[in-house]
This record gives C-alpha cells, structure tokens and sequence, in this order.
C-alpha cells in the first residue's frame, strides 16, 4: 500500500475514512507480529502507517457532520 496525500484523505466521506482507519489499524497489528518474529522487511511502513491513521482522525474531526453528531 503506497502513502496517501492529506488532500485525497479530506475529500473522502466520513464512512470511507472510518473504513480505511479499520485497514490500516488490522495492517498495524499484522506489522507488529512481524516485527516480534523478526520478518518484518520495511520498518518505515509501521510510520507511515501511524501517520495516516492520525490524518485519518483528523479529517474525520474537521468534517461538518462529524461535529453535528457531537
């Protein structure tokens, strides 16, 4: 799985962004299994990771019907 831009994240729907939140956290876990067993091969990825799930939360929490349901 490649980064995602910000600009990509922001234009998808709150349902979209949830979902891509639940992929990347099961990839996260996946990731760490690896790393305990020593075959994790691109270390950097478990950062990427952590980076979009946080630009995942934050595009969720700028979004006007994320803060109706507040």
């Amino acid at each position: 799985m490649t980064k995602t831009k910000f600009k990509t994240i922001k234009e998808k729907s709150v349902a979209e962004l949830k979902a891509m939140e639940v992929d990347l956290k099961k990839e996260a876990m996946n990731l760490r299994f690896q790393a305990a067993q020593g075959a994790l091969k691109n270390t950097a990825r478990r950062k990427q990771i952590r980076r979009e799930i946080a630009q995942i939360k934050t595009a969720v929490n700028q979004k006007p019907a994320a803060k109706k349901g507040k």
